[in-house]
């Protein structure tokens, strides 16, 4: 048989076992267990491998729990280095907020009787947001310049904030600096 062959026939043999309805049919294993035995911290013993050959739920659990586990582990092996953004409308005090060319992360510029604020959000649809969130990364936002502009950690809601560094507007001083941005990992 070959490669694809193989491959069909699995997922022909999965979709079966997870069609399968079993009158009466209940979660036979908690998530515990069954995420020890995806990771293999926990190997089941033969009454839970039975119980989970006769649940069809409790496959379809563990199958669950598996795409999940693929996917977080996907979205942590996604390593973030670094994003770029250019200030479309740099040229005016009344700029919309600019977002990385990645469309990651939106730098908002609040200004408020001449006291400017920096607020650097992290979008949520980010391959690893997740993690930096866990983390509560540190991050710094730099000006076309190298110069920082921002620097903290971000909060549970994925977002720093800082007062504005520099004595000319954010607008005017940005421009001047190539109207370019960059946001790093600390």
């Amino acid at each position: 048989m070959n490669n694809d062959s193989d491959i069909q026939a699995r997922r022909l043999q999965e979709a079966a076992l997870l069609a399968r309805r079993v009158e009466g049919d209940r979660l036979m294993l908690a998530d515990a267990v069954l995420a020890g035995a995806l990771d293999g911290s926990r190997p089941l013993t033969s009454g839970e491998r039975a119980a989970l050959q006769a649940s069809p739920l409790t496959q379809r659990r563990l199958r669950h729990l598996a795409l999940a586990r693929r996917a977080r582990d996907a979205t942590q092996a996604t390593p973030w280095r670094g994003s770029r953004g250019l200030l479309r409308a740099a040229s005016t005090l009344d700029m919309a907020a600019p977002v990385s060319d990645d469309g990651w992360w939106t730098l908002h510029l609040l200004g408020e009787q001449g006291a400017w604020r920096l607020v650097l959000q992290l979008s949520g649809g980010a391959p690893f947001a997740a993690g930096l969130l866990a983390a509560r990364a540190s991050v710094r936002v730099r000006d076309g310049a190298g110069q920082v502009m921002l620097e903290g950690r971000l909060d549970l809601d994925g977002e720093c904030e800082a007062a504005w560094p520099f004595a000319d507007p954010p607008a005017l001083h940005l421009q001047e600096r190539g109207a370019l941005f960059t946001v790093e990992p600390c």
